[in-house]
């Protein structure tokens, strides 16, 4: 599939391939973004993958629409970039104050709350991008069987590590924020540290395994990564 440029703004320019939810299309957006990165372009400013879309943002006062565009698209097939990820071990403990919504989303799907856990521990993810907040990633892979819908109102506070579903989509709260996905667990894990290099712990195309822990390894595991306990 050829993807469609298009402007996005007096600064952007959007390289899309559909909005289908596709591995190898978002290896695609990957290689296209290295691939312009690498270039060396004097007016680029960033490169903002998605699951189907690149956005350009460059300097219009160092280029044109016109020269971006004539720029990229040699680069538009670009091949041999795409980078085999990490596999990534998040320890979970699901349900009770840590997934308030396991039960709904169990409910929702005619499930019962331990086929949720196996269900949504069982597929290895794929980080197809970060976004919404810093190290927050967006995992492909979900089983459609527990596909929830998101809160009809967002939580003003989420604690940071929450794992959680909204529609076909699973993903981790790096940070305490407002949000609206159905909080099924909870990770020890730190996913977002600026002290640290890189400050996320996971990057596109790293591979995501979440494995079900107790509460007693959880707050023993929070301990060691927070350096205090867990509120």
């Amino acid at each position: 599939m050829q993807p469609v440029i298009n402007p996005a703004g007096d600064s952007t320019l959007l390289i899309s391939f559909g909005e289908t939810i596709d591995e190898g299309i978002n290896e695609r957006v990957h290689a296209i973004a290295r691939a312009i990165e690498k270039a060396g372009f004097e007016w680029l400013v960033e490169t903002v993958p998605a699951y189907s879309s690149l956005l350009v943002i460059y300097d219009p006062l160092k280029v044109t629409y016109t020269e971006v565009e004539a720029s990229i698209k040699p680069l538009l097939n670009a091949e041999g970039c795409t980078v085999e990820g990490r596999l990534v071990k998040i320890p979970v403990v699901y349900g009770g104050k840590y997934g308030p919504d396991i039960e709904f989303v169990a409910e929702h799907n005619g499930l019962t709350v331990d086929d949720v856990i196996e269900i949504h521990s069982r597929p290895v993810y794929r980080v197809y991008f970060l976004g919404f907040l810093p190290g927050f990633a967006y995992l492909g892979g979900m089983d459609e069987r527990i596909a929830t819908p998101r809160l009809e109102k967002p939580r003003l506070k989420v604690p940071a590590g929450s794992v959680g579903i909204a529609g076909k989509q699973t993903g981790i709260y790096p940070l305490e924020s407002p949000g609206g996905w159905r909080l099924i667990g909870r990770t020890p894990l730190r996913l977002f540290n600026p002290a640290k290099e890189p400050p996320t712990l996971l990057q596109p195309g790293d591979r995501v395994k979440f494995v079900p822990i107790d509460e007693e390894e959880f707050r023993e595991l929070y301990e060691k990564e927070w350096g205090e306990g867990v509120d």
